[in-house]
């Protein structure tokens, strides 16, 4: 959801605010991009305004991977209002973002932080700025939002609504009379009644609502994606390694893992996958069976508040007994195919871009794509990922 714009004068004449051109594309495909590779799947769009300009990103949404419906209001009802229109559409605790500003955060952190005590109906990302004149201020203690403030117009540092929200779905039950703002007539009741919790997020912000931001927003955001990445093996380094695993039932994470996964989206980079599946193409089970327990992963790691940013697997090899896989394969480690591909797919930083395995193939394949690898043991995982991060001190223009 995002405001009129009045703000960018005839800039938002004949476009909604969150779809205006930032960095090439669409201010809103930025948001949706992440949202994806946060895990999620299955996007709401909250409408009005030149509603009909969103088809675009619609028809658009396999390409992103993910799944679009818009949800058009018949009349201007608010940004508390609108949500009454995709009631049936929410999950009963769902993510909504503010469709004009982006603040770098892990969604899932946010919500796995929650400690969701009996009665509360949110949580929110707070964010301090340098000058909070043109924003309400929020007040906090303890994890716990206390009191919103309306904007005072005067400068100096503020803490502020980041825009981004876990709510429960019975908060829709607050609503009554249309027009309802959410950030004006609920969350300060919740906050009131103490029932709104509140997270202060350090991660890169902006909000596009008036020019001089907007213009910002054309270099800070596309170099705000330019990031390193760390590469994972799977079997061994995820997981315990009990040759072919295929199946849920059959995965024992390794102690620390997804704490250490969930400790790279926090540091800001890309995480990925790289695994040899030679299973496939030794007839022990499909690529079905492979997708299907990726994943089932992501989501074990969703409710750890961690996510994989996008996975690569190589189902070749060349004693195959399956013909179609039959074959020596540049995918397969210790070749580097699959690491040079997701080096092409994704705005990869390689300074400070590193891969961790448990066998020499996988350092030999990070070598061939010209970045370090390093071996870990199974045990103190986090531990380790900690101090390979320190190692590579990582710098990139996502620290803006």
């Amino acid at each position: 959801m995002g405001g009129r714009g009045t703000r960018l004068g005839q800039l938002t004449d004949h476009t909604p605010k969150p779809l205006l051109p930032v960095g090439g594309v669409p201010f809103l495909e930025h948001l949706i991009t992440n949202l994806a590779r946060h895990g999620f799947r299955r996007i709401v769009l909250l409408a009005g305004y030149l509603a009909d300009q969103m088809q675009g990103l619609i028809d658009k949404a396999p390409i992103l991977g993910v799944e679009i419906t818009c949800v058009i209001e018949p009349e201007p009802a608010g940004t508390g209002g609108a949500l009454t229109y995709a009631r049936s559409l929410l999950d009963p605790r769902f993510l909504l973002l503010n469709g004009d500003s982006l603040l770098d955060v892990n969604y899932l952190s946010l919500r796995a932080d929650a400690d969701w005590r009996e009665g509360d109906m949110g949580r929110v990302a707070l964010r301090a700025v340098a000058d909070g004149s043109r924003y309400g201020t929020v007040e906090h203690a303890e994890g716990r939002i206390t009191r919103f403030a309306e904007k005072s117009g005067e400068p100096g540092p503020a803490v502020i609504n980041g825009g981004i929200y876990w709510l429960d779905r019975n908060i829709l039950d607050m609503i009554g009379t249309l027009p309802c703002s959410l950030e004006q007539d609920i969350l300060p009741v919740l906050a009131r009644s103490g029932r709104l919790g509140g997270e202060l997020c350090e991660g890169y912000f902006i909000d596009i609502g008036v020019p001089v931001d907007f213009q910002r927003a054309q270099t800070e955001i596309p170099a705000w994606w330019h990031r390193p990445a760390v590469f994972l093996d799977r079997d061994g380094v995820l997981n315990v390694d009990i040759g072919y695993a295929h199946r849920p039932d059959q995965i024992e994470w390794l102690p620390g893992v997804r704490e250490a996964v969930r400790y790279l989206n926090e540091q800001g980079y890309f995480v990925f996958v790289v695994t040899n599946q030679a299973g496939v193409a030794r007839g022990f089970y499909d690529e079905a069976a492979v997708h299907t327990l990726h994943a089932w992963m992501q989501g074990e790691l969703a409710r750890a508040g961690a996510h994989i940013d996008d996975w690569r697997y190589c189902p070749y090899h060349p004693d195959g007994s399956i013909e179609l896989y039959r074959q020596a394969h540049d995918w397969r480690k210790p070749a580097p195919g699959m690491i040079l591909d997701l080096l092409e797919a994704w705005p990869v930083v390689r300074e400070g871009s590193f891969l961790i395995g448990d066998r020499d193939g996988d350092v030999q394949a990070a070598a061939a794509a010209g970045i370090p690898g390093y071996i870990i043991e199974p045990n103190n995982v986090l531990n380790q990922v900690r101090d390979l991060v320190a190692k590579h001190e990582p710098k990139s223009e996502m620290t803006l």
